[in-house]
């Protein structure tokens, strides 16, 4: 079972890493969510023992290598990120799936955020609010899986 679990992990990060990968232009890249960061979200609140604040880390570092941008900075942001998910994580299940979808939202808004600041000191402008689009549909692809049964909630644990 539990290497079932570590393949199905594996596999989701490596789809994810694909669809960054991907080629995106106009509107599809100002709205692409961050792929990478919603599956180690999703996995770090289903599966805590198999994915953690160091695999955030790791895959950060691989987004960074990818991207070409300022090395480290997805791999702090990712980091930053999966510890305030780990910081509310057990009360997680206690929340609405409305809570959740807030909860998720902040998440992503923070990774931006950080990217964002990181960005400035790196003498980039500022994009506009538009920039934070990505969190937007990112929630919304959160909700299109919770509402297909990948759900993070009470079920989860008992796994």
């Amino acid at each position: 079972m539990r290497n079932n679990k570590l393949r199905s992990i594996y596999l989701s990060l490596f789809l994810a890493f694909i669809c960054m990968l991907i080629p995106w232009s106009g509107a599809a890249l100002s709205l692409r969510p961050d792929f990478m960061l919603l599956v180690i979200l999703f996995w770090l609140l289903r599966a805590p023992n198999q994915c953690s604040v160091g695999t955030a880390w790791f895959m950060g570092l691989w987004v960074d290598l990818a991207t070409g941008g300022t090395f480290g900075q997805y791999a702090l942001a990712y980091t930053i990120t999966t510890f305030f998910a780990v910081i509310y994580q057990r009360r997680l299940v206690l929340f609405s799936s409305t809570q959740q979808l807030v909860y998720v939202f902040s998440l992503l808004f923070l990774s931006q955020l950080i990217l964002l600041i990181l960005k400035a000191f790196a003498g980039k402008e500022f994009l506009g609010w538009s920039y934070f689009l990505p969190s937007v549909t990112g929630v919304l692809l959160w909700q299109l899986a919770v509402s297909l049964g990948l759900n993070t909630g009470r079920h989860a644990h008992g796994n």
